[in-house]
């Protein structure tokens, strides 16, 4: 399976921070929120990776992150020139995704939990389409799902007036590699967008979508606006802080999956001139 990060957008909603560089480049405590659903998709095993930004931005993330070596993993870009969609980022990656199936994830989406990885890990070599269920108290935000009491889907919708459940569908998808090909008959909505609902709803109608409801303890957090952008950054600082372990820590998920080795690790923690993020980098050697 590969995956496909999509970073790309102008982060209207939060300008004038956004007016200069990418949301996906703002910090969330101590690391860029590009770091996170990286994280996501390494956690599950995936080390293919394309990230999809704007033509402005693609030099700054590939300063950052380059081909994706330090990190074990295999990183590629495209562009996508005007936000025409989540799901538009399918037929931009159509070449990359090729006969394989797909993860893709929203750049600007943390997922936090306990077993998240193994969970994911568990959904590489799926069939049809899997998508995630996530209760939130504001389901009027979001794309919803509807379930029956055996847990099944029974209609999606985007942002409803009135919503049929309280379970929001959160930013990250595992598709077939049929995908691209749905995504070619889906009609743009009325904002002129290629919604990823519709392409859900496809596989819906196929009887070919399975979901998987997020359990309590898991976090999802959408960083789309400044109050989300800063509750995120206070989120993971807490988590950090009492448990001494980072979150997304890229080196770390690469180190400990055995896709870059000690010496990597040390060398790449030297590389941060003594800050406190190398310094964790070194003491994981030590600690093992």
């Amino acid at each position: 399976m590969k995956g496909i990060v999509l970073a790309g957008g102008t982060g209207s909603r939060l300008w004038p921070i956004t007016r200069g560089t990418s949301k996906q480049l703002l910090p969330i405590h101590d690391k860029p929120l590009i770091y996170y659903p990286l994280s996501t998709l390494m956690l599950a095993g995936i080390r293919d990776i394309l990230l999809i930004t704007t033509s402005s931005d693609q030099f700054a993330f590939k300063n950052l992150l380059g081909d994706g070596t330090k990190f074990g993993i295999n990183l590629t870009y495209e562009v996508q020139e005007f936000p025409k969609g989540i799901a538009e980022s399918l037929l931009i990656g159509e070449k990359f995704i090729g006969n394989d199936d797909i993860a893709l994830i929203l750049g600007d989406n943390i997922f936090y939990g306990h077993s998240l990885g193994s969970r994911l890990k568990k959904l590489v070599g799926v069939s049809g389409a899997q998508i995630f269920a996530y209760e939130v108290s504001d389901p009027e935000r979001y794309g919803v799902i509807e379930l029956d009491d055996s847990g099944r889907p029974i209609s999606i919708e985007e942002k409803p007036m009135s919503p049929k459940s309280k379970f929001a569908i959160p930013g990250l998808y595992f598709y077939d590699h049929t995908v691209s090909e749905i995504v070619k008959s889906i009609v743009p909505s009325l904002r002129g967008e290629l919604e990823i609902t519709d392409v859900n709803a496809f596989y819906l109608r196929s009887k070919n979508l399975s979901v998987d409801i997020l359990p309590r303890g898991t976090a999802w957090l959408d960083t789309g606006t400044f109050d989300s952008l800063h509750d995120a950054s206070q989120f993971i600082r807490i988590i950090e802080e009492r448990q001494g372990l980072k979150v997304a820590c890229l080196e770390e998920i690469a180190w400990r999956s055995g896709w870059i080795s000690s010496e990597n690790l040390i060398e790449l923690g030297s590389s941060f001139n003594g800050n406190s993020y190398g310094k964790y980098l070194i003491n994981l050697i030590q600690r093992s």
